[in-house]
């Protein structure tokens, strides 16, 4: 049985929106909410909709189960494990077109 940590889910957000070099108050622009409201929810003090959490793992690149789920999936330490992360929640469209764009970026700086 799983237990919904809130604490941890908190420092998930931090940790992932961190590693994206996103500021807080970006993060909260984004998914519609204040910046106070957002740190509530990264120090564990706060609990959040369903609607904020699906917001959160949309800008992230989370899955919800990635989120939530404590000590199930490692989360991404590096930044191919990030390019991964958001990889896999494109449509098959936009990873052959990062794909692409990856290619020219790589053949124009050799």
């Amino acid at each position: 049985m799983h237990v919904y940590d809130k604490k941890i889910v908190g420092q998930r957000i931090r940790k992932r929106r961190e590693a994206w070099g996103m500021s807080r108050e970006q993060l909260a622009e984004q998914i519609g909410r204040v910046p106070r409201f957002c740190a509530d929810i990264e120090r564990g003090k706060a609990g959040m909709s369903i609607e904020t959490m699906l917001s959160i793992c949309h800008v992230l690149k989370l899955s919800p189960n990635d989120l939530l789920l404590q000590n199930v999936y490692a989360e991404p330490s590096n930044e191919i494990e990030l390019i991964m992360a958001a990889l896999q929640q494109c449509t098959d469209k936009q990873r052959k077109d990062s794909l692409a764009l990856l290619k020219l970026f790589l053949t124009a700086i050799q």
